[in-house]
């Protein structure tokens, strides 16, 4: 089984060197990076030039955003399964991969998902910890699903059911979700463990303005494949996220 990492960047100077070697350092044998850069200008492509032998394929061009980006890694992809590392965040330990592997033996299962935990610019410090294991595909119309960095899912699935819908700002990555796990049914399995490391700081979380417009692009998203939900309900997913998320003292989050 090979497996398809796609790191998507631009200007990510300070961070792609921890994705790529976080990549690098997996244990699995069959892995091919792949990672898209849009034209970067602060030295990004030099450094995953130093990096080219870790990585199978790269190309540096303008796009139309993260999820065209994402699109491109997609089609280049030649691998059973692909999953998404962000060039903020690295892989929580090298077995990874192997585990991702081991939890898609079972030929039923299209698709794989996992714990993050949030940390500070050192990757050691945790602000917090996402755990996915009460997900279900009911809780899409809340607003929740599993943190996208930790999903796995088989090639053919994108194959036969389609890629980032580009016209989406923020939440492409729900509408995905939303579309195979509920409207198409994907049977799934929850992977323990912590699986990544994110760096705190993504596109969703950023402001009170984005936080807006995700939480209408979900309602667009559940209502495009079938799930009915409302702005009032998505709203809702704040406090229960407080649940699933477990805030730890920067002092005693040393991981």
């Amino acid at each position: 089984m090979r497996i398809s990492v796609v790191t998507v960047c631009c200007n990510a100077a300070a961070t792609i060197e921890d994705t790529v070697r976080s990549v690098a350092d997996q244990t699995y044998p069959d892995v091919e990076h792949i990672v898209i850069d849009g034209a970067s200008t602060d030295g990004t492509s030099d450094i995953i030039g130093k990096f080219e032998s870790n990585i199978t394929k790269w190309v540096s061009e303008p796009d139309q955003g993260i999820y065209d980006a994402m699109n491109k890694g997609i089609a280049l992809a030649s691998g059973d399964v692909v999953g998404f590392l962000n060039a903020d965040d690295i892989y929580a330990h090298p077995e990874v991969l192997a585990e991702v592997a081991q939890a898609l033996g079972d030929e039923s299962i299209q698709a794989v998902y996992g714990d993050v935990v949030f940390v500070r610019d050192d990757l050691h410090t945790t602000v917090r910890y996402y755990r996915s294991h009460r997900f279900t595909a009911g809780k899409l119309a809340w607003g929740w699903m599993p943190p996208h960095p930790s999903i796995f899912i088989r090639k053919h699935m994108f194959d036969k059911y389609g890629l980032f819908k580009t016209n989406y700002r923020i939440a492409a990555d729900y509408e995905l979700v939303t579309r195979l796990f509920a409207r198409h049914k994907m049977l799934s399995r929850y992977m323990p463990g912590v699986s990544v490391k994110m760096r705190v700081g993504g596109v969703s979380t950023r402001s009170v303005k984005s936080n807006y417009i995700l939480s209408q692009e979900i309602v667009r998203a559940c209502r495009e494949n079938g799930i009915n939900t409302n702005l009032i309900k998505v709203s809702l997913k704040y406090p229960f996220k407080m649940m699933e998320l477990i805030f730890r003292p920067s002092k005693s989050s040393e991981i």
